[in-house]
């Protein structure tokens, strides 16, 4: 066993070693022990040092989120001070869109693949969009979501599933001091523009839209800037060259003009008289096509202004108007026609689409990133359609991975606007009809020069409606597949800058998007749904006319022909592959009536 005590011998040979180390001790081990020392001490002092920067990063790391969230008094979110807000629609895009452009833009522009986007470099979350009747939303009840914050049915501008009217972000802003404006591709009186400007049952009152969108509502005039197109709800039917689409012969320009201020221009001289936004008085209307302004690959400069030429004329009429105010303003601008690529399935349109929209987002933000008041810009989109797929299986064997983005770079105009053509052409004569379809449309318009013979016969089969036929033809040759012509389910990216905008990272419901809009701006919209519920649906007529309607127009019962139309619930299935052994099978509600599917 080994002992615990130490002899009288060891310990005195120990004390000895302790006393005689130092006069052992050379200079090298002097100098070891004086290096070894401060060496210990700067280990020391940089372990302080890094504790303390940790903290105080920490600190810091909760602060700022904590300020983002809004959970403390002094909170940056909602910021104070004046501020403006863009928020941005991308109709029917979803992420499938931006592949297929993104690439396309690669091959045309002959750019390294890891060439992106500008959307691509502000991608923040996602968005789900479903509708309160069905898992596929149309863009009414979308913009819905985004105006109100609330869930409503496919069809709703701006008014909730019981049918009452709810107050809209634009209004509220508006009603806080902060000057407004829409922006779009589209007809202003369109589902999305109307939601932030109007509250109708069903969204093709496009008519009573435009009436409430110069100011014959409850709250009077509410947009100071609408620029697009639609002016054929605004023209009295009697309007020379068919000009007008109304149903009654109500001039609602001449009545924007003498009652409710606005002045009007109405095509690409008047657009150029605003010297892109610095000669404008407001409130202002611009209606630049009868309907919808023509695509992209369609559209001519010397007749239409482009998105990003509206976007950029709007933004700077609103912050001359906003530069003595302690308010800034709010500007919704959709890129509207990605949505009519996607239900006509063509996408040699749908990328020129897309591509404007990146450059009309790019202008936008860096008009707001150059500007000395601060803001967000928000992009989303309100559903996707045609479901998209950058792949298509046209043979029983095991396909190749592969599309080719060429096949879309050959086209030189969309074939909604061949199909037109193509409709009034006469054909009378066989043979001119023939050089014409294969050469005009389908070599110079398509640039398909393999057209076969059952392609041909087609073609002329459906002359009067080739639409589908021409945007086949190239969706096939590019290996682009498609499941539908109306909407899909798919979730849709955000985008967007701000270090606000942090709150919308992640996946969310696209009404969180609308409560975004509304914290951002700290606007009352419950205070504006109660002004136009206590001022009350049935008490208010219109303006003109005294046909007996209510302000919001006919009532959805009227509209649809439907006593019973359900406005949140899912639709059942009404299909022959109902299995009635899987489970209960809800009672089919009816709900399904004809209208307007387009976006």
């Amino acid at each position: 066993m080994t002992s615990s005590f130490r002899s009288s011998d060891e310990v005195y040979n120990a004390e000895r070693n302790d006393a005689e180390q130092p006069l052992l001790n050379t200079p090298a081990d002097k100098e070891h022990a004086r290096v070894t020392k401060w060496r210990q001490l700067a280990l020391l002092v940089w372990a302080a040092v890094a504790s303390v920067g940790v903290i105080i990063l920490g600190v810091l790391y909760y602060q700022a989120e904590r300020d983002l969230s809004g959970g403390s008094s002094g909170s940056k979110f909602p910021p104070s001070g004046k501020r403006n807000v863009v928020f941005m629609v991308s109709d029917g895009m979803g992420p499938t869109s931006l592949h297929v452009t993104r690439s396309w833009r690669q091959y045309t522009e002959e750019l390294p693949y890891y060439d992106t986007l500008f959307l691509d470099k502000h991608i923040i979350g996602t968005s789900r969009t479903r509708s309160s009747d069905s898992l596929i939303t149309d863009s009414a009840a979308g913009a819905t979501a985004f105006s109100c914050g609330k869930k409503s049915y496919n069809g709703a501008i701006s008014v909730l599933p019981d049918h009452s009217p709810c107050g809209t972000i634009l209004e509220a802003a508006k009603k806080a001091g902060y000057m407004t404006g829409l922006v779009v591709t589209t007809r202003i009186t369109d589902a999305t523009p109307a939601c932030f400007s109007a509250h109708v049952n069903m969204r093709s009152e496009e008519d009573r839209i435009a009436e409430q969108q110069i100011g014959d509502y409850p709250l009077g005039r509410m947009v100071d800037l609408m620029l697009g197109g639609g002016r054929c709800h605004f023209l009295p039917n009697s309007t020379a060259d068919n000009e007008s689409c109304r149903a009654d012969n109500r001039d609602v320009i001449g009545e924007a003009q003498s009652k409710y201020g606005f002045s009007y221009v109405h095509d690409r001289a008047g657009f150029d008289y605003l010297q892109k936004g610095k000669n404008v008085t407001l409130p202002l209307i611009g209606l630049f096509a009868k309907t919808d302004i023509p695509y992209e690959i369609d559209r001519k400069d010397k007749d239409y202004p482009a998105l990003w030429e509206m976007a950029e004329a709007a933004i700077t009429a609103l912050s001359e108007a906003t530069k003595n105010s302690d308010r800034g303003f709010f500007l919704m601008v959709e890129g509207s026609r990605i949505d009519h690529a996607g239900h006509a399935n063509d996408p040699a349109a749908q990328v020129r689409e897309v591509l404007a929209y990146d450059k009309t987002f790019r202008k936008v933000v860096e008009w707001v990133e150059n500007s000395d008041v601060q803001g967000v810009v928000v992009s989303t989109s309100d559903h996707e359609t045609g479901g998209l797929a950058a792949a298509r299986q046209l043979q029983a064997a095991y396909p190749d991975y592969l599309w080719y983005p060429g096949v879309l770079a050959n086209a030189s105009h969309s074939s909604e606007y061949l199909a037109v053509q193509l409709a009034a052409f006469p054909d009378d004569d066989d043979k001119k009809l023939d050089k014409y379809i294969r050469h005009t449309v389908l070599e110079e318009g398509l640039g398909i020069y393999d057209a076969s013979d059952e392609e041909f016969e087609r073609l002329k089969k459906a002359k009067t409606g080739a639409i589908y036929t021409l945007t086949d033809m190239v969706s096939r040759r590019a290996q682009i597949g498609w499941t539908t012509h109306g909407h899909s389910g798919v979730d849709v990216n955000i985008y967007g800058i701000g270090p606000a905008l942090r709150k919308l990272s992640g996946n969310h419901e696209n009404t969180e998007v609308g409560e975004f809009l509304r914290d951002y701006l700290q606007l009352d919209l419950d205070a504006v749904t109660k002004e136009l519920t206590e001022k009350g649906v049935g008490r208010h007529k219109a303006a003109a006319g005294d046909n007996g309607l209510e302000w919001m127009g006919r009532s959805l019962a009227e509209i649809t022909e439907n006593e019973k139309y359900v406005t949140d619930q899912l639709d059942c299935y009404h299909g022959d592959f109902r299995k009635r052994s899987l489970g209960v099978v809800h009672e089919c509600t009816g709900r399904h009536v004809h209208h307007d599917h387009r976006e």
